[in-house]
């Protein structure tokens, strides 16, 4: 399960959630100089050589690109955090909310256009890829404790890629739960055998409304 999506369960493609985090604001250090840009998201700037700016993902990247600067790798993104995390992951059934809600995009983003710029870049990539599978790890052992009697879900401090992959699935799973235990809900062929309005039962059920709850730790 870990770092694969189902396109019948994702809500967004890999691609989309990626566009959603290139509005993290990210550093960067200009080789160039340059007055402040006014954008729809702010206003970003003056770009001075060697004097470190803060820009959202998609403009470090464009300017990356073109050789104008270099992108600081964030904090968390550090052997010794990384280290910390996989630590805290491994250590307890509670999701870490140690890591950015988009720490996947940013990091794939990163990998792709300033390795150059990531220190011990391989040590990072496996870390965070670690990282993943233990969380991954962790929301597969909590799906396993799925029964007919489950009415409500609450995982805390998933990332948006975690939450792309897991919540659609979920929420399939216990609609179906919730169907099996009320059968009434359910059309029968046979009796509606007309246009003719049905009559509704508005008479309280005992089966217990179904609920789904995700809770997300964001950094900026």
């Amino acid at each position: 399960m870990a770092g694969q999506s189902d396109s019948e369960l994702s809500l967004f493609s890999a691609e989309e959630l990626e566009f959603t985090a290139e509005d993290e604001i990210v550093e960067i250090v200009p080789n160039l100089k340059m007055p402040p840009l006014n954008l729809i998201s702010g206003d970003f700037g003056p770009f001075t050589p060697q004097i470190v700016t803060k820009v959202p993902l998609w403009l470090a990247v464009a300017l990356k690109k073109r050789g104008k600067c270099s992108i600081c790798p964030p904090q968390w993104m550090s052997l010794e955090k990384l280290t910390q995390v996989l630590e805290a992951e491994r250590d307890s059934q509670e999701m870490s909310e140690q890591l950015p809600f988009h720490y996947v995009e940013i990091s794939r983003l990163l990998f792709e256009h300033a390795r150059d710029n990531i220190p011990d870049v391989y040590m990072v990539r496996s870390l965070i890829e670690d990282i993943r599978d233990v969380r991954f790890h962790k929301v597969e052992t909590d799906l396993e404790a799925f029964s007919g009697r489950t009415i409500a879900v609450k995982i805390k401090n998933l990332s948006a890629m975690e939450v792309n992959i897991v919540r659609p699935f979920i929420g399939r799973a216990l609609q179906a739960f919730y169907k099996h235990d009320s059968p009434e809900l359910i059309p029968d062929p046979e009796r509606v055998s007309d246009n003719r309005p049905q009559v509704v039962n508005n008479a309280p059920r005992a089966t217990s409304k179904i609920t789904f709850q995700v809770t997300c730790h964001i950094e900026s």
